[in-house]
């Protein structure tokens, strides 16, 4: 028997209650997963790591993230969806304590990974919960509701871990998490109810060959899209390897599922047309909305110089805008609204967003220039983020809506992981090319670069430097401006082609046929 969809909704405080119990959880893991971000230095210093080394705390909470999403509905009802959630807040807030009070590298990764276990089901269970609380006809605005905790979160974490690593130390980046793991836990058992599910697995009946296939392809995917740039891709053994790994994982766990009686993850949900295109612009929106929080921080901090508060604070007004607009865009979508055209405007939107970033970053912009150009992407991120989750779920019945949250989730996370990786590599590739066209404009007996090198040295001599000194000095200014240039120079070509892509998904949204939504009963749910 699968569980009634009708039996779940809530009304009045107990459903604001839970509601707010999803959102906190939701909020709980994504700023976890951005906050450590701006923390990395303190950790590498006082913990005396690498940078190698450090960078495996952002990978293993990523890893452990991944591998958990999809298996997250088949968890719900092995042990009830209550306990399971509540287990998740509970390892979640546990592994917080254990990563600030780690005394080496290596532990701190092990609990971070730990940590992503717990993580990765707050955010799909969250979104299930929340859809289920409300009817059909208010689904819309619970996915508004839901949809603030998603955009707000990767922008509230790196000023918060900012604040947090300049006014205290870095273990209080997880300490935070405590007191709201705790009122978490205790509002999820006190107020979430679980579906009644069909009778639990045995231990001999759980598809554990699907989740050792689905582990090891979906890890092994998150290393090379966390790894791949620092270890220069297939010049890399270890990357070759689990590309490889990689490919037949997938390979296999696919016939596995569709195969065996009993799969960890079901596939042939996927057979809902309205599913399978949520789950492509899911890939799409984490792509652009990880992608753009990643490329802006980086460009403000190196090549503006700015601090980590001050690149986390540009984001606030933007994520305002979306947070002031996701109960708009709820309305309309209850009103009978289709979700494809805003989708669409949505897509321009973000194009605009990135074409204007386009034209005006340079490697002096002001702090203003940036103001209206990421309203523009609140704007877009609000009309993309619930049509987009709207779609995906509108035509999902009983425990198909938690599948369904599990596979837009995950292809929202490895749109980001994608996004992440694409991006860097493009920036590096990208870097060569612009120096060697710029450097060959170069040339040192050109009157203009010669005045501005005895400028440059003109001014070192002042300082009491031997004219060897103060040429070798001027030439290291020069060469720096160049580099400055060539970023500035990978930048705008991030931000324009960008933009391109969201452009290109235009004319497949406007013309996907979709499945007519159609209110789930409780005849339909059983």
């Amino acid at each position: 028997m699968h569980p009634s969809s009708e039996s779940l909704v809530e009304y009045g405080p107990r459903r604001i209650i839970i509601t707010v119990t999803a959102i906190l959880c939701a909020l709980l893991e994504i700023v976890d997963s951005t906050i450590v971000n701006v923390a990395l230095n303190e950790m590498r210093g006082n913990l005396g790591a690498t940078l190698s080394e450090v960078g495996w705390v952002v990978t293993a909470y990523a890893i452990g993230n991944v591998i958990i999403v999809p298996m997250t509905s088949w968890l719900s009802q092995q042990f009830g969806r209550r306990n399971y959630f509540a287990a998740s807040i509970i390892i979640f807030t546990v592994f917080s304590i254990l990563c600030g009070s780690a005394t080496s590298i290596w532990s701190l990764v092990l609990y971070r990974f730990i940590q992503g276990l717990g993580g990765g089901a707050l955010l799909v269970t969250s979104q299930t919960i929340i859809t289920e609380s409300y009817p059909p006809e208010k689904r819309s605005m619970a996915q508004a509701i839901y949809g603030l905790g998603i955009i707000i979160g990767p922008t509230l974490g790196p000023p918060l871990g900012g604040y947090i690593v300049d006014n205290f130390s870095w273990p209080y980046i997880f300490y935070i998490n405590i007191p709201i793991g705790i009122i978490a836990t205790i509002m999820t058992l006190q107020y979430v109810r679980s579906p009644k599910y069909s009778e639990k697995k045995s231990a001999s009946e759980i598809d554990w060959i699907g989740i050792a296939l689905l582990s090891v392809s979906v890890g092994s995917l998150q290393y090379i899209l966390e790894r791949g740039q620092e270890d220069d891709w297939f010049a890399s053994s270890t990357i070759t390897t689990l590309f490889i790994m990689t490919v037949f994982g997938i390979f296999f766990f696919i016939w596995r599922e569709l195969t065996t009686k009993n799969p960890i993850v079901d596939l042939r949900v996927l057979n809902n047309t309205n599913l399978r295109i949520g789950t492509i612009f899911s890939f799409i929106l984490g792509f652009g909305l990880y992608g753009s929080t990643f490329i802006i921080p980086v460009y403000t901090q190196s090549i503006l110089g700015w601090t980590a508060t001050q690149s986390g604070a540009l984001f606030i007004p933007a994520a305002l805008t979306t947070a002031f607009m996701m109960p708009m865009i709820g309305k309309v979508l209850q009103k009978g609204v289709k979700q494809q055209p805003l989708i669409a405007i949505g897509m321009i939107i973000f194009f605009f967003f990135c074409y204007w970033g386009y034209e005006i970053i340079t490697p002096n912009t002001p702090k203003e220039a940036f103001f209206w150009m990421l309203i523009m992407r609140g704007i877009g991120m609000g009309l993309l983020f619930i049509p987009i989750t709207a779609l995906s779920l509108s035509t999902l019945k009983g425990q198909q809506i938690g599948q369904g949250a599990a596979f837009t989730g995950m292809m929202r996370q490895l749109g980001g992981s994608f996004g992440i990786a694409v991006i860097s590599t493009y920036i590096t590739r990208r870097s060569m090319q612009h120096r060697s066209d710029l450097v060959s404009y170069i040339n040192t007996y050109d009157p203009q670069v010669q005045q501005r090198l005895q400028g440059m040295m003109a001014i070192f001599k002042a300082k009491g430097m031997n004219a060897d000194k103060a040429l070798e000095a001027s030439y290291k200014v020069l060469d720096l401006q160049v580099s400055k240039q060539v970023a500035v120079l990978s930048y705008m070509d991030v931000f324009l082609y960008l933009g391109i892509m969201f452009l290109i998904c235009v004319p497949f949204i406007l013309f996907a046929k979709t499945q007519k939504s159609t209110p789930v009963g409780m005849a339909d749910a059983h």
